[in-house]
């Protein structure tokens, strides 16, 4: 199909917490905000969402709240990897139980497992449960690779759908769609290089800025999504900033920085991520500005000094 289902502008939500706990209220606003700004899909308990931190109780109740929250108006794409195959297929089949529309699952991060065993991991996940699911490849992270030509194995199998490439590889998305069937859906974890990946024939981005900015966000991937390349560019120069900041420490610290900053939510991570630095904190918000996103009081200001 030349019109994948999951495709555009998805975020990779954060998991907002207060004293420790998950905030459930500030969770359902924004993914309300999310939806609000035009995204085409949601990623709860991925990395952004500090899953390597939730207990197995937290992670299955931001899965819940998120698709009862989206109410189908988007898709819902529920983290479900695990370096255990059978903790990750325990997983996938809770959020189908919940009524998710995909899976996202994680390649198998710290094993270390070798092209065979990603593949065996997959084939497992793809055998057990009857949904489907986003292949999750993030080198940085997992200290493995799936490679090009195990994509192309995995694509084969009925309810393995899509690939989330965090690699900020760009040769991938041409050798993937030249691999795999036309409804393989290509989705890039990159938000810096994803006007790159869309222009190399990806259908998508599961985006960390998204949190921040979902209006912009979402516009840049309409305009990739319809052709407008030089709209796109337009977007990209908006947003560039925005992206290199949201890493200028570790991630979530200062997309959750930038969401307080908005009054979303608390900027509270779990250990051993923490608080964002003081030192990177105006360069995020100057990046935020340059990205249309400002602050309630900041607009209250600008009306005053108008």
């Amino acid at each position: 199909m030349s019109n994948p289902l999951f495709r555009g502008a998805i975020p990779a939500l954060v998991t907002p917490f207060r004293d420790g706990a998950l905030d459930e209220k500030a969770f359902v606003a924004l993914v309300e905000r999310q939806i609000a700004g035009g995204v085409h899909g949601l990623v709860p308990v991925g990395t952004t969402g500090e899953t390597a931190t939730l207990s197995h109780d937290e992670h299955r109740r931001v899965v819940e709240l998120c698709v009862r929250t989206a109410a189908g108006r988007v898709p819902v794409i529920a983290g479900a990897g695990s370096n255990s195959t059978a903790e990750a297929i325990e997983l996938v089949r809770f959020a189908k139980t919940v009524g998710a529309d995909v899976a996202l699952v994680v390649s198998p991060y710290y094993n270390r497992p070798s092209q065979e065993g990603i593949y065996q991991h997959y084939l497992a996940v793809n055998d057990a449960v009857q949904m489907p699911v986003i292949v999750y490849n993030v080198p940085s992270r997992t200290a493995s690779d799936v490679a090009t030509d195990t994509v192309a194995r995995l694509a084969k199998l009925p309810n393995i759908v899509g690939i989330k490439d965090a690699t900020g590889d760009l040769t991938r998305v041409s050798l993937m769609r030249l691999e795999c069937p036309e409804d393989f859906v290509l989705l890039s974890g990159d938000d810096p290089s994803a006007l790159g990946y869309m222009a190399h024939g990806g259908h998508g981005c599961i985006s960390v800025t998204s949190n921040v900015a979902p209006e912009a966000f979402s516009t840049f991937l309409n305009a990739c999504m319809a052709g407008d390349w030089t709209g796109a560019l337009y977007q990209q120069d908006r947003l560039i900033r925005l992206h290199k900041a949201l890493f200028l420490d570790a991630s979530p610290s200062p997309t959750k920085f930038a969401l307080a900053h908005l009054g979303l939510c608390s900027e509270e991570v779990r250990l051993p991520v923490t608080p964002c630095m003081e030192a990177v904190r105006p360069r995020i918000v100057e990046a935020m500005r340059e990205a249309g996103v400002e602050a309630p009081q900041a607009n209250h200001a600008a009306s005053r000094a108008s």
